[in-house]
């Protein structure tokens, strides 16, 4: 399994993902401007809603972006495990913005559905067709990246691409038919395409803001490791959060009538490094009598 903290000590990787940020919100700034400027024109919903959601993405982007670079600097005295968890607050608050930007498309589009006005689908066609491609491009920049900050960047930009080419599609439809109700229509279900793949991430940022196990890792199979152990009789107070969207800590007690070797603790943050993926495992060893008296034992005792 790889390193999750890799991305955050190899310069290199820093140094691009910073300027794949960079290109992907000033591409995507310039052509937010260009869509609001010819749906106004055109009378097109679809690009005024594919605008509206290409802006949640930029202020997600700018917000993964700053997230990103905060979580490279050192940790300090009150931070002491740095700012990493700002790539968590910035995945929620991703979401939270494209949920709402979707809810003004849906009404100005029902609006709009119940009304229909003429649009020009030649228009629409060519615009939609840059979208295309820049939001492919600026998603190809950022494709590698591992952490849920990034890989919400990602699949964002992934699924604009696809929202403009549904646009693309809207234009040949009303430029061949003429059917003006095509437009408002295909808001409707680039509303719901925008709710469908911006939910899944909202929820994995929930989670991983209210501390819950990250949702790759199987905390039956880490107990079951830490029992399996030479020694163990038992395991108590195990918790395992994220740190940021890259990184997991883990702590436990584990009961051993023998004090065990000296690095016991080195080869278990090892292991489950390897295994499971977690870069922080703090150890505590107790022997029965003291875990006996150890208010931590108790499973609902945090």
């Amino acid at each position: 399994m790889p390193d999750p903290t890799k991305h955050y000590n190899d310069n290199n990787n820093l140094v691009s993902y910073g300027r794949a940020f960079a290109i992907g919100a000033v591409l995507n700034i310039g052509f937010v401007a260009v869509e609001v400027a010819y749906g106004l024109l055109a009378h097109s919903t679809a690009l005024l809603a594919d605008a509206a959601h290409n802006t949640g993405d930029v202020i997600g982007l700018l917000l993964a972006w700053g997230a990103y670079t905060l979580a490279k600097r050192s940790p300090s005295l009150r931070y002491t495990y740095g700012l990493g968890s700002t790539t968590i607050l910035a995945a929620l608050a991703n979401g939270m913005l494209l949920l709402i930007a979707t809810g003004a498309i849906l009404w100005e589009a029902i609006q709009r559905l119940m009304s229909p006005a003429p649009v020009e689908g030649g228009t629409v066609i060519i615009v939609a067709s840059i979208g295309v491609f820049i939001n492919s491009f600026a998603a190809y920049l950022l494709a590698k990246g591992k952490d849920l900050n990034i890989r919400s960047a990602f699949w964002h930009l992934a699924a604009d691409a696809g929202v403009s080419a549904g646009v693309v599609i809207t234009g040949i439809i009303i430029l061949y038919t003429g059917v003006a109700w095509a437009d408002p229509l295909a808001s409707i279900l680039i509303s719901f395409a925008i709710v469908w793949s911006t939910w899944g991430l909202f929820r994995d940022a929930i989670r991983l803001s209210l501390q819950a196990v990250p949702s790759g890792i199987d905390i039956a199979a880490v107990r079951a490791y830490l029992e399996s152990l030479t020694g163990v009789q038992s395991v108590h107070d195990l918790h395992i959060w994220p740190v940021t969207t890259a990184d997991t800590a883990l702590t436990a007690h584990l009961v051993m009538p023998q004090m065990p070797p000296g690095d016991l603790s080195h080869n278990v943050a090892e292991e489950v490094q390897k295994r499971f993926g977690i870069g922080h495992a703090t150890i505590q060893i107790e022997k029965p009598n003291e875990a006996r008296k150890c208010h931590l034992k108790p499973d609902e005792v945090i």
